[in-house]
């Protein structure tokens, strides 16, 4: 499959995206999902130095303010999941009426010992996230040690293994879609290109976390066209000279420019606001309030509720 942006057309994309089953670019037009991460609360949970077990029991806490923020969807992490605090977690998401379409998990994947731990665990975590009816399994493959570069032999198995994922996941009712941080988009996104050209288009798509592109010295609209056939979901957040800002709206990224690609492309994926604070960050307002700013910026940038 040739990936460069500028040989895409329209046609293209649209047909390899309907031949690959994908939720992203799709026959029938520009029709996107909004949602919201969870990672934001446990860093909130963090400062206040509260434990698993509470972290938890304040889940119900950010269920409710997500829900007042305007949202009807969230991606939760795995941890959310563990049998301790599973019957919370679904009970709250149920009391608030929050869908979870997605469920974020992830795990070294470029060993035969650590991939076969990593895919177990992963499943496990899919049982836990299909009884509140999560669609997508959102994975991040782990870096190695200390980022240490991983060898073309790592790589290959790398995409064995997360084929190998997807193939146990779409049994189970959900599709597998990779995430990626930083280390991925060294050598020119090595890594991440590896991963979208080396597994199975029926058994695994993609989310782009748009501010880690940057971060990671590519360009996001190149990324995103690359990933459009197989593009299930964006992860959004934004900085103003390279520190995230409290709620997700205008800064480095042009995200009018992101906006209108999904457009032209057709994508029906989710757009999950993901907020996420460095010590640099200057909180002003409650986390409840910068949702709904977050909320109403993406919105009015992506005609999207």
């Amino acid at each position: 499959m040739c990936t460069h942006p500028d040989l895409w057309t329209r046609r293209q994309l649209l047909a390899t995206a309907a031949l690959a089953g994908g939720e992203g670019v799709v026959v029938g037009g520009y029709k996107p999902q909004l949602a919201v991460g969870f990672y934001v609360w446990t860093q909130i949970f963090q400062r206040q130095k509260k434990t698993l077990a509470e972290v938890t029991a304040g889940v119900e806490e950010a269920c409710a303010a997500t829900r007042r923020a305007g949202y009807r969807r969230v991606e939760l992490m795995s941890q959310f999941f563990r049998p301790e605090v599973r019957e919370k977690t679904v009970r709250s998401l149920k009391l608030h009426k929050l869908e979870m379409p997605s469920v974020y998990n992830g795990g070294p994947m470029h060993t035969a010992a650590d991939a076969e731990q990593t895919i177990t665990d992963t499943l496990q975590v899919a049982v836990a996230a299909r009884t509140v009816k999560a669609r997508l399994l959102n994975f991040n493959p782990s870096p190695k040690p200390k980022r240490e570069r991983k060898t073309d032999a790592e790589l290959d198995a790398q995409a064995r293994y997360v084929n190998d994922l997807g193939q146990k996941l779409r049994v189970q009712g959900l599709k597998l879609q990779l995430h990626h941080h930083n280390p991925e988009m060294e050598e020119n996104a090595r890594e991440w290109r590896h991963l979208l050209n080396n597994t199975d288009p029926k058994l695994v798509w993609f989310c782009v976390d748009v501010d880690w592109v940057r971060r990671g010295g590519q360009q996001p609209l190149a990324l995103l066209r690359e990933a459009a056939p197989r593009l299930a979901s964006l992860h959004l957040r934004n900085s103003r000279q390279d520190v995230w800002t409290e709620d997700f709206g205008d800064g480095d990224i042009d995200y009018g420019a992101v906006a209108g690609l999904l457009k032209e492309i057709g994508f029906q994926g989710l757009l999950v606001v993901e907020l996420a604070y460095q010590k640099e960050t200057q909180l002003t307002r409650s986390l409840e309030e910068n949702l709904k700013l977050s909320r109403v910026f993406t919105e009015k940038t992506f005609g999207v509720r």
